[in-house]
């Protein structure tokens, strides 16, 4: 009875984080329907609880927030705790760690709301290297104005007044890798005939 009970439970958390994870990225029912073939009433059942989540629905949706079946469940946490690690909320950003270890390069997933913000440039040791997943972000570093789509990268030392957010008010994931000075991203093989668009 009490495992029926815990599983219920989870399941009843299931459509409040998937309003939470749409709202999060800026998403409207009628383009997460488009991206996944759920259509708009169904998904909008499935964040009310008035429809039972199931792996035919969730499935296509994990796809589309590109995020693990077990992030939309809620499932227990299983092995070492250590190396499960939890998205936390900075700066209106919700920021997924991928490096369980302290020191040296550290990896994050960074998923921009839609909202826009006023751009505070500011300062610190290191170097990042930024690769936009999905969406447009604005990159502001030192004089240059940037706006890069999905596949393109930057990478800068930040002690140069730098800052990113949304570039047009439809949020954005990005991929981004920081580390103390000499840290920066070594690429040992790179196609002499592709010029980088994000180059400055």
């Amino acid at each position: 009875m009490e495992e029926n009970t815990i599983i219920a439970a989870a399941l009843d958390a299931v459509g409040p984080r998937l309003k939470r994870m749409r709202s999060q990225r800026g998403i409207t029912l009628a383009e997460l329907s488009g991206t996944t073939g759920i259509s708009t009433s169904t998904l909008s059942r499935l964040e009310t609880g008035k429809r039972r989540p199931s792996l035919e629905l969730l499935l296509p949706l994990a796809q589309a927030y590109r995020v693990p079946l077990d992030e939309l469940v809620g499932a227990p946490e299983v092995g070492d705790p250590r190396v499960r690690l939890r998205p936390r909320r900075v700066n209106g950003r919700t920021v997924i760690p991928l490096t369980p270890q302290p020191g040296g390069v550290q990896a994050w997933k960074i998923l921009i709301p839609a909202t826009q913000t006023k751009p505070e440039p500011r300062t610190h040791e290191g170097y990042e290297w930024l690769y936009v997943l999905a969406g447009k972000m604005r990159l502001i570093l030192g004089d240059h104005n940037l706006v890069l789509s999905a596949g393109e990268a930057a990478e800068f030392d930040t002690r140069l007044p730098h800052w990113f957010g949304s570039a047009d008010g439809k949020g954005a994931e990005v991929l981004s890798l920081f580390g103390r000075q000499g840290e920066g991203v070594h690429v040992r093989a790179k196609s002499e005939s592709r010029v980088d668009s994000a180059d400055i």
